[in-house]
């Protein structure tokens, strides 16, 4: 499936609704499966939250997740939890072929009972669900944040709750502290002090019983790329987002600042101004805390015609794709010089975008709606175009309304 974008310009004042944060919706939904009792609203309908609902509803022996990353980690320390569960635990090819072997070792120490059925250290796996007792691990912080919010979701059901250390630098800091917060909010005691976690068991009745999911930054990521590309005054509305965000993502509001793009707050809407025009500029951006942002980010620079320098980004390499490779072969062929090592992308743009280019998306949904922004600068083809389904099922639809041109 191959959509054609033709060259386009948005309408100056446009206003977007975008569904609740992925991030923050399989959280709670974890949550909810553990203390039946709390209700959620305006949950992500993404295909990965999707996914997330009906294997925690499952009664099936085998419970496929597909591409579904975050389900897979949440699930795996899930179903390990779950007395007198036994499950296969399965993915897609490429969830094969993703790593998941410091989630399961953690989960040994706590006395897990987990084995790999095909290639050690990657799904699917075999999970025998037992009452874990076990309250001390230990776990690299330095790959992903998921591994340890994984841990600390089911942390407050073990027996002896969790008392987790974090050996090395701590990638994705907000991530885990959204799902601190998350578990603050209910009732569930936490601390977070130097390199260590601790999460009290709950034995009583949540605190906080209905909670209502913030929309995902990650998706308003593809809207400031659209207004940075836009003429002066383009404005864009989008809810439902807060000032105290708790997504790690939101930290776009400051990043886009440097592309002439003004985030301003109302109740729970923000609007996205272009306020001016920024040329001849090298960008440096530490993306650590966010690296799901980072290949708007760089097609955002493309296409502007700056300069940057990318860092943090070494989680990119073991997500849907290898996002750092990815983005380097397709920004290539619209005409960029692009260099990438472990954990960082350096890119040179080009004097004349390349036309018609056929973007590969890699089964990956962030390759899809990063790179549309592009149609506000030439015409493109993005191949395979509804992978966006997996966390963004109607951003076509969305775009179309803001005056997007294409065809399927």
């Amino acid at each position: 499936m191959t959509i054609h974008l033709l060259k386009s310009k948005i309408n100056t004042a446009s206003k977007v609704t975008i569904t609740g944060s992925k991030s923050e919706s399989n959280r709670l939904l974890l949550l909810q499966a553990l203390y039946p009792e709390l209700s959620i609203s305006n949950v992500s309908n993404s295909d990965d939250s999707i996914v997330m609902s009906k294997a925690l509803s499952s009664v099936s022996p085998i419970v496929d997740v597909h591409h579904a990353g975050t389900a897979m980690r949440f699930l795996t320390a899930y179903f390990a939890s779950q007395n007198g569960r036994e499950v296969t635990l399965t993915g897609s090819q490429r969830m094969k072929e993703r790593p998941i072997e410091i989630l399961v070792d953690a989960l040994h120490q706590l006395g897990a009972e987990i084995s790999y059925l095909e290639t050690h250290g990657c799904p699917p796996l075999q999970i025998k669900g037992k009452t874990l007792t076990h309250n001390k691990v230990t776990l690299k912080a330095n790959v992903s944040s998921q591994y340890i919010s994984a841990l600390l979701l089911i942390a407050s059901r073990l027996e002896n709750g969790l008392e987790l250390t974090l050996e090395g630098e701590i990638t994705s800091i907000p991530y885990i502290n959204m799902t601190l917060d998350l578990l603050n909010q209910v009732g569930i005691e936490t601390t977070f002090k130097d390199q260590v976690i601790t999460v009290k068991p709950k034995k009583d009745a949540l605190k906080c019983k209905s909670l209502i999911v913030e929309s995902d930054w990650s998706s308003a990521s593809y809207f400031y790329s659209i207004v940075a590309m836009s003429p002066v005054n383009t404005a864009v509305e989008l809810s439902s987002y807060k000032s105290n965000s708790l997504q790690g993502d939101s930290v776009l509001a400051e990043i886009y600042k440097q592309f002439g793009v003004e985030t301003r707050f109302d109740d729970d809407t923000i609007t996205l101004i272009k306020t001016e025009v920024i040329t001849n500029r090298s960008l440096q951006f530490q993306l650590n805390n966010s690296p799901d942002i980072a290949q708007t980010i760089a097609v955002t620079c493309f296409g502007l015609g700056i300069e940057c320098d990318l860092s943090g980004l070494h989680t990119l390499k073991i997500k849907e794709t290898d996002r750092l490779v990815a983005l380097q072969n397709e920004l290539e062929k619209l005409g960029a010089i692009v260099r990438i090592t472990d954990d960082s992308l350096q890119l040179t743009s080009a004097a004349k975008i390349n036309e018609n280019i056929k973007i590969a998306t890699y089964n990956d949904h962030r390759m899809a709606m990063a790179f549309a922004p592009l149609a506000l600068k030439t015409n493109l083809y993005i191949n395979d175009y509804m992978v966006v389904s997996k966390s963004y099922p109607t951003f076509w639809e969305d775009l179309e309304s803001l005056g997007f041109k294409f065809s399927k």
